[in-house]
């Protein structure tokens, strides 16, 4: 880790509990939360515009609930950033659904089902992108671990028996925050570690190993769209 990002992780970590250091840390990143906001409007951004203030908003959110488990504290808030703005704008979109959609007593068609609903192409545009970008990141990410998406496809488990004992070991970790912070130290998976106190085959792991280092990196680093469905699969639909 390079000394910029120690110190930004010590800033945000001052930040959590000093209300002064947040605001100095929120008005020396504004730069990039204007970016973040006009990645989002294609466009820059106005002091007036509500989405900027969301964006400050989420900013601030992502220092509170920032963890050194997550990666990058930016790759973090900017991931924080782009939820909030999609989250307002559906909620807007629901407003305005609401309003003088029905037909009048003299019409046989609602209107609703006349008007082409370009927003859902625009959310589904948002999620595709946003979702190719996570996994542009993870792939990075994994190659520091000496680990490709293609290794990760042909390592993944194919038997229920050892989806089991894999959503285990994962359950293990997630509980454990020192596992996965020696997973990251050492970019290696502490397999007899996990073997031990989730009490699995160390052989079953041993076999899954780079699927391992997908899922584990998921966990700890932000990838919200990725780890909600794959948490669907490694834990029967448990909430993330």
């Amino acid at each position: 880790m390079t000394s910029d990002a120690h110190q930004i992780i010590s800033r945000v970590y001052e930040a959590k509990t000093d209300s002064h250091a947040a605001d100095e840390l929120i008005s020396a990143y504004m730069p990039f939360i204007k970016s973040e906001t006009a990645k989002f409007l294609n466009r820059s951004p106005d002091q007036s515009d509500d989405e900027l203030s969301i964006a400050m908003f989420a900013f601030y959110e992502a220092i509170k609930n920032y963890s050194r488990l997550r990666g990058s504290f930016l790759k973090f808030a900017a991931l924080q950033i782009r939820n909030r703005l999609i989250d307002n704008y559906r909620k807007e979109k629901r407003n305005k659904g609401q309003i003088s959609l029905d037909s009048s007593d003299d019409e046989k068609t609602d209107l609703k089902d006349t008007i082409r609903d370009e927003h859902n192409e625009y959310e589904e545009n948002e999620l595709r992108e946003a979702t190719k970008q996570e996994i542009a990141e993870l792939s990075a990410q994994m190659q520091e671990f000496g680990v490709s998406m293609s290794d990760v496809a042909d390592n993944s488990p194919r038997q229920r028996r050892t989806l089991e004992i894999c959503q285990k070991a994962v359950r293990y970790a997630r509980n454990n925050p020192e596992i996965l912070e020696d997973f990251l130290r050492t970019k290696r998976v502490p397999l007899a570690k996990i073997a031990e106190g989730a009490d699995v085959e160390r052989k079953s792991l041993e076999r899954h190993r780079r699927y391992l280092v997908a899922v584990l990196l998921i966990c700890t680093n932000g990838y919200e769209i990725m780890r909600g469905h794959i948490m669907q699969v490694l834990k029967g639909g448990e909430k993330t």
